[in-house]
């Protein structure tokens, strides 16, 4: 393969321009499929593609589930990628790498020397254990996959404050009576367009905000800390990049004068070995072959395998990776630390607890799309087991009548996809009136909001009229609620409503095969 040399009338640095426009243009796609996801003419397919083309949420899927979702073959074509031009993913397309070159920090980082080199193991560490323990049917590490943190920042932590910053700023504003109808339109152009019509809070803000800076902030230590060191993704692709037809090498014009070693963004280029690069650190970003003054680096095709390196995982990692998924799985799995019975455990409609904890890849894309916000990341209502998959908290936000989004967006199906009338008869629990905290039951006041605002034909709230006296000590009637639990689906909108400061007086709980009944249609 002929070297690369620039064009007349290219940029000083033609293959750095090029490489910086394409991440440019991926991280703005990127974008635009997480804004559109809450948009209705967008279906889910185009939506979650960057979820759906990630091999190792995709693999990982696969081997817990023992299924094949459709559409997420996609995944073949970065596996394809990869084993032509290397891990190309991660220095031209991955949207995650592209912040951590967008937050370098290198002003700040100064000359501080990188971690060892035996650091590179830890990102085969991740990766083996969460592909064994999949084996197993968990999927719990893959709250390390660079994309499910990505989206999982932005829907909890990003697109919020951004959404508090902009009210706030607007509230501010709309006092100029100058800039009130430039407010209103200015308003009117980003709702619902990009930000939510109503404010939607989740749980863990700033837990998953000060992950995402914890990330970057790495970078204080060596440049892409997260792409060198940790990132299992990484880790699956620098493997597969071993074989890769691509590679870089260095020429005899070379004259030792280290640019190339410096302006490595992975820090993988070692002037004691010829200047050569491990292909499984090398991201193609191709700042060697811009920066080195005498032509030295070229890329030619070749077949074969390439060294292997002492960071390199072996025959004896792979055993204490395996042992340590079996112990961590059957840990999770025990009274220890697995998650107990919770009553209040709602879950999407249509889902089983055991398919859900074998197939969620932990990406939040389903609390991204949730139109109420009732659809949270769990914390610890699952256990360690269930560490960051989807539940529906009524208090916060109820499973609206009338969408299935949750199940549309889902990209690996651990959320079945229903049709609106399918998932209009999925129970998912049922309510229950706590009298002692009912105001028509502990304060004898009329009070029948969650009996209006039941959104079933055959309403699963009666209402009973009953006797009783006034503060004034005058006998009166009122209505007082009682759930019909045969008509209850457990969609939580009465729980939402429901007046009472604090805890609702009426809770959706799940008792015994509840979760997974149907109703007949009315």
């Amino acid at each position: 393969m002929p070297r690369f040399k620039p064009k007349v009338g290219w940029p000083a640095r033609p293959w750095t321009t090029l490489r910086k426009v394409v991440q440019t243009l991926s991280l703005l796609v990127f974008l635009i499929l997480f804004v559109a996801a809450t948009r209705g003419d967008w279906p889910g397919l185009v939506t979650n593609l960057y979820l759906r083309i990630d091999p190792l949420a995709v693999l990982a899927n696969l081997l817990a589930s023992r299924t094949f979702v459709k559409g997420l073959g996609l995944a073949l074509v970065v596996v394809l990628l990869t084993l032509v031009v290397g891990r190309a993913w991660c220095g031209w397309i991955c949207p995650f790498g592209t912040l951590l070159d967008l937050f370098s920090l290198g002003n700040w980082r100064g000359k501080r020397s990188s971690p060892p080199e035996s650091w590179r193991r830890v990102k085969y560490w991740l990766l083996f254990t969460t592909l064994f323990a999949a084996l197993f049917g968990n999927l719990t590490l893959l709250i390390f996959d660079p994309l499910t943190i990505l989206v999982r920042t932005f829907t909890v932590s990003l697109w919020p404050v951004l959404d508090r910053l902009v009210t706030f700023t607007e509230a501010g504003l709309y006092r100029i009576p100058a800039l009130r109808d430039s407010v209103s339109t200015f308003d009117r152009l980003v709702r619902p367009a990009l930000l939510p019509q109503l404010p939607i809070d989740f749980r863990g803000q700033v837990l998953f905000g000060a992950i995402f800076i914890a990330i970057v902030l790495l970078n204080l230590f060596a440049e892409r800390f997260w792409c060198r060191y940790l990132c299992p993704l990484g880790g699956l692709l620098g493997l597969l990049s071993k074989a890769a037809i691509i590679h870089r090498q260095v020429g005899s014009e070379c004259k030792g004068c280290v640019i190339c070693t410096r302006s490595c963004p992975t820090g993988t280029i070692q002037p004691d070995q010829g200047y050569s690069s491990d292909p499984g650190e090398c991201t193609m970003c191709l700042e060697c072959l811009d920066d080195c003054p005498g032509g030295a680096i070229f890329f030619p095709a070749r077949l074969g395998f390439t060294e292997l390196q002492s960071y390199d995982p072996d025959r004896r990692q792979a055993i204490l990776t395996f042992g340590v998924a079996i112990a961590g799985v059957g840990l999770l799995r025990s009274g220890l630390v697995a998650g107990q019975d919770n009553p209040h455990l709602i879950r999407p409609p249509g889902v089983s607890e055991d398919d859900l904890l074998s197939s969620c890849i932990r990406c939040g894309q389903c609390n991204r799309v949730c139109p109420t916000g009732g659809l949270q990341p769990s914390l610890t209502e699952a256990g360690i087991d269930g560490l960051w998959t989807p539940v529906l908290l009524p208090r916060l936000g109820y499973c609206d009548y009338s969408c299935n989004s949750c199940g549309q967006s889902c990209p690996v199906g651990a959320i079945p996809l229903l049709s609106l009338e399918e998932k209009r008869i999925r129970v998912i629990g049922h309510a229950c009136i706590d009298r002692d905290r009912c105001i028509a039951w502990a304060e004898e006041e009329e009070c029948i909001v969650c009996e209006e605002m039941c959104p079933l034909p055959e309403k699963a709230i009666e209402l009973e009229t009953v006797e009783v006296f006034d503060a004034t000590g005058n006998l009166t009637t009122i209505k007082r609620p009682e759930v019909v639990i045969e008509r209850c689906i457990g969609c939580g909108i009465c729980e939402y409503k429901c007046p009472v400061v604090g805890e609702a007086a009426i809770r959706v709980r799940v008792t015994g095969g509840q979760r997974f009944r149907r109703r007949q249609a009315w």
